[in-house]
């Protein structure tokens, strides 16, 4: 449960970035393509791309958290 909650809050910020990038790429690489088309194309592929997208970053977010702590006087082996 708490992956999906992170998931869930990371999820708007990947779709923002991916697509400020999408709508860049778009205008830049197809420009005598309408508008009404290209951006509704973006934001439907960006908002399936960062459902998987979220779902990988949610535990790398979480994993300081999940660490064993390593007592101070622990011996490194060199």
């Amino acid at each position: 449960m708490t992956r999906l909650m992170v998931a869930a809050v990371v999820y708007p910020m990947a779709q923002a970035v991916l697509f400020g990038a999408g709508l860049i790429c778009a205008l830049i690489l197809a420009p005598g393509l309408s508008a009404q088309v290209s951006i509704p194309l973006v934001v439907v592929i960006t908002a399936l791309i960062s459902l998987p997208l979220s779902w990988f970053i949610a535990p790398r977010m979480m994993a300081r958290y999940q660490r064993r702590p390593i007592p101070a006087n622990a011996a490194r082996p060199d």
